[in-house]
């Protein structure tokens, strides 16, 4: 029979596993709803989805989910646990925190506060999850391998976690490229002006990219000048090929140079920069498939052929 202590253990660690999970489970951000409200004045993405009446209502329905709903249960404990650990990490790992963060979509402060708590309780927890195993008595080799595991776990899973995600999104947004500048380009050219054609382009893309340029036109349509909004696009993207397309955008705009003609070069080159990208990642297939060809196929394969033949030299030779 196993000590009680073992069981409490256990509760404790399965606890802090719940309240890690729940910390990571953030609501939608507000910036967007808000943004969303603004758009919805004119012919932007939210107005054609949802239709007239319900463009404003579902921003203040999901506002009022957020301050209503369980978000404001856990509200306290982050704070308490965000407050001992922003002064306990350098300032450093905290504004490439902040800057992560921004760069997977989650910019707000409440989003940095939720990260933080996660990274001390995660921290925290790696002491439970080592009287875990000690009083479940497993040791030696296999006691070590498995605190080794959990310790990776709960030290580097947060990095790991945010570090997904800014590449996911970063990927998400180098896809979807391609597609927005070349409808851009046929609305301009079919003689609409940049902002309506840009928000009748966002609504066909959906993704990080729409999401962006939405905030965007929220953001000049809010009184903002086309050039700090699209600066602001650039710093929480990070993005080289959009990156070439926001400043074409702005000397564009500078010189008064066609907005037509700036989008099609631009078109053009971002899907000969997808295809060149598409190709790199098909010649980093082999590459990347060579650690799991010997350590998992190779060995199996080797057992399957040599195997019987080995049994039945072991069973001639020395029996």
């Amino acid at each position: 029979m196993l000590p009680v202590a073992f069981y409490v253990v256990v509760a404790a660690a399965l606890a802090v596993v719940a309240i890690v999970l729940r910390l990571q489970r953030g609501p939608r951000r507000a910036v967007l709803a808000t943004l969303r409200v603004a758009t919805s004045a004119g012919r932007g993405p939210v107005s054609q989805r949802e239709g007239p009446g319900r463009a404003a209502e579902a921003p203040a329905s999901r506002a009022g989910s957020e301050a209503h709903g369980p978000g404001r249960w856990s509200a306290p404990a982050v704070n308490l646990l965000a407050r001992p650990a922003r002064h306990l990490v350098p300032a450093s790992y905290a504004a490439s925190a902040q800057r992560r963060l921004t760069l997977a979509g989650r910019d707000r402060s409440v989003d940095f506060q939720r990260f933080m708590a996660l990274r001390l309780v995660s921290v925290l927890a790696v002491v439970p999850s080592f009287l875990a195993i000690a009083l479940a008595g497993l040791g030696g080799m296999y006691g070590l391998l498995l605190f080794l595991l959990s310790l990776a776990v709960l030290v580097l899973g947060p990095e790991a976690w945010l570090d997904r995600t800014v590449s996911r999104r970063q990927e998400a947004v180098r896809r979807d490229l391609p597609s927005m500048l070349e409808l851009l380009m046929i609305s301009v050219e079919a003689g609409l002006a940049f902002d309506q054609a840009l928000a009748r382009a966002v609504g066909s893309v959906p993704g990080p990219l729409g999401e962006e340029f939405s905030r965007f036109l929220g953001e000049v349509r809010m009184g903002a000048d086309h050039r700090s909004a699209l600066e602001a696009v650039d710093r929480r993207t990070d993005i080289d090929e959009l990156r070439s397309f926001l400043m074409a955008l702005v000397q564009a705009e500078t010189f008064g140079v066609s907005v037509a003609s700036v989008l099609r070069a631009q078109a053009e080159q971002a899907r000969a920069g997808q295809r060149q990208h598409v190709q790199e990642q098909a010649q980093k297939a082999p590459v990347k498939m060579l650690f799991p060809l010997v350590f998992c196929v190779l060995p199996a394969l080797f057992i399957v052929v040599v195997g019987p033949a080995g049994i039945e030299i072991y069973r001639t030779l020395v029996k």
